[in-house]
């Protein structure tokens, strides 16, 4: 849509239509005064749940005028539009943004904001409700219309969302070092055709190619820069209470999928504590199987809902136990009583793509090749070799239906022991 500069400034001449919305902006200091942030989300939403279409900030709708946006206002915008996004519209809202140089008749260069808004594959609500788009106007939808809406978009959702399209992100933004590994002799040569069958890119139906979510997960160095809060939180506490006074070790892990998870496993190891028998000369005793650490954060990562972009993983240790959070709750029907039995994945792409990652520890406590081995072994290695280690079962906790807690108790020494 509006391949060229060209086109779209022949288009924004026409006025405003379903696919297109014209804005000037109003500033007050340093922040954007008008339009209001719930009525711009509530637009934007609409645009979504509607079809494909371009908003173009820096045009007055009425007179069709080129406006543009101060060079100094620039940013501002951008992350006016980026926090509206991805605050006030669920699920988030995927856009390209684009800074475009006008030129006018009177040879100014004034600066227009472009904004590309797909087709989506759920149905977006925003302050206000449930909009979409008729003619150059929104509507709140009626429940009957809403009702059709969410029962097409859940049945396109048959492409998952770690398939879905990332508008943000340009095609270009996938490292050619990071994707190599999923090479095989039988992948094309062809590195597009190759990214599009592996679905790392994917093609709009105005044939449009950008990365898809998983793309963006395994194949960028910042997933974070795309896809809000992609990383994990680790902090390490000296005693048995969340209290920023007693950190003793704290990082964001960022990078593709694989990389946070060994550097995750890593930080348990480098933080966790070893104890030695006195009996037999030394043998150490780890507080916390890393075996079943690499499973938990395999698992963490690999399924938790990337739609839920308000929150983090979190990895929280303490003196006795290690806590971590995967935003989402449990897949499909399963629960917390018959995750040991049964197998679900909610993101088969990412599921698939880790399971080509090689396991990247050197005399690692088991005989696995790959980060991820889809036979459902990983939560039973989790409950049996950490309580084996400690004597007490690990725990799952649904919160809110909105994320999974998973707790691990640490080994304690006996009197035979020492730290």
């Amino acid at each position: 849509m509006f391949e060229t500069t060209d086109e779209l400034l022949q288009h924004i001449q026409l006025g405003e239509d379903s696919s297109l919305e014209l804005k000037n902006l109003t500033y007050k200091g340093d922040r954007v005064a008008s339009p209001h942030r719930n009525s711009m989300a509530d637009e934007l939403a609409a645009m979504a749940n509607s079809g494909n279409g371009v908003f173009v900030l820096g045009v007055d709708d009425t007179s069709r005028s080129i406006i543009g946006i101060p060079k100094e206002k620039l940013d501002l915008v951008e992350t006016w539009i980026r926090e509206i996004c991805n605050d006030l519209i669920t699920p988030q809202l995927f856009c390209r943004i684009r800074k475009i140089p006008v030129v006018t008749e009177s040879d100014v260069h004034p600066v227009i904001l472009r904004i590309d808004v797909p087709k989506s594959l759920y149905v977006h609500q925003s302050p206000n409700g449930y909009f979409h788009r008729i003619g150059s106007s929104k509507r709140q939808m009626a429940p009957d219309v809403l009702a059709r809406l969410f029962q097409q978009r859940s049945q396109a959702r048959i492409i998952r969302f770690d398939e879905q399209a990332v508008m943000t992100a340009l095609p270009n933004s996938l490292e050619k070092t990071l994707w190599q590994k999923f090479k095989t002799p039988l992948s094309p040569n062809d590195d597009d055709e190759f990214l599009l069958k592996l679905k790392l890119l994917t093609q709009d139906e105005d044939g449009k190619v950008c990365p898809s979510v998983s793309g963006v997960l395994m194949a960028t160095q910042q997933p974070e820069q795309f896809i809000t809060n992609a990383f994990i939180q680790a902090v390490c506490y000296r005693g048995k209470e969340r209290n920023a006074a007693y950190q003793t070790d704290a990082r964001d892990i960022c990078g593709p999928l694989d990389i946070q998870i060994s550097e995750a496993v890593n930080f348990v190891a480098k933080n966790m504590k070893n104890a030695a028998l006195k009996d037999f000369g030394r043998q150490d005793i780890p507080q916390y199987s890393m075996q079943a650490i690499l499973e938990a954060m395999v698992n963490a990562v690999a399924h938790r809902d990337y739609s839920v972009q308000g929150s983090k993983i979190r990895l929280h240790m303490f003196s006795e136990r290690i806590e971590l959070f995967s935003p989402g709750a449990i897949p499909n029907t399963m629960t917390i009583d018959t995750l040991p039995l049964r197998q679900a994945a909610r993101n088969e792409l990412l599921t698939s793509l880790l399971a080509r990652c090689p396991l990247p520890f050197e005399d690692f406590p088991s005989e696995r090749k790959y980060l991820m081995d889809k036979r459902g072994e990983g939560v039973p290695i989790i409950l049996s070799a950490s309580e084996e280690l400690s004597g007490r079962r690990p725990e799952y906790q649904l919160l809110d239906d909105a994320e999974l807690m998973l707790t691990i108790f640490a080994a304690t020494p006996s009197h035979e022991e020492i730290f």
